[in-house]
């Protein structure tokens, strides 16, 4: 895996978190809805540095797909909550695989990533009520 490819893997994988946590959003209440915006913030804003960052490596920044497969309906704020904890187990386990394929500011981004993606799924299971909320090796 090349250093472009890593980070296209991770691109396409942001893209996947921003439409999951815009399909979720309805099903929470409260303070949990803060904590999806913040971490729907965070995708967002990961994925306009990787489209920066490809541009700048003259590499092609995949679009988003129009809509991506759920891997379960989400019909309650229970629902919404374990594709919270889904969405960041994923994207941290693709920023994982990026790791060793990058080297500076890119390794710095993916590691910042993964931990960030961890942080966020703990809080997430920790909302959901999931014992233990930490997981040893995220992304793995």
């Amino acid at each position: 895996m090349s250093t472009t490819s890593g980070l296209t893997d991770a691109l396409r994988a942001e893209h996947a978190a921003i439409f999951a946590y815009g399909t979720l959003g309805a099903r929470l209440d409260g303070a949990t809805v803060a904590v999806a915006e913040v971490a729907e913030a965070a995708h967002r804003a990961r994925r306009d540095a990787l489209i920066l960052r490809l541009n700048a490596l003259q590499a092609s920044a995949p679009p988003a797909e129009p809509a991506y497969a759920l891997p379960a309906p989400v019909a309650d704020r229970a629902a919404a909550l374990q594709l919270m904890i889904t969405v960041e187990e994923r994207c941290a386990a693709i920023w994982r695989q990026a790791l060793p394929t990058v080297t500076g500011d890119d390794r710095r981004l993916a590691v910042d990533a993964l931990v960030d993606c961890a942080v966020r799924a703990t809080k997430a299971r920790t909302l959901a009520g999931v014992k233990p909320a930490t997981v040893p090796f995220p992304g793995r």
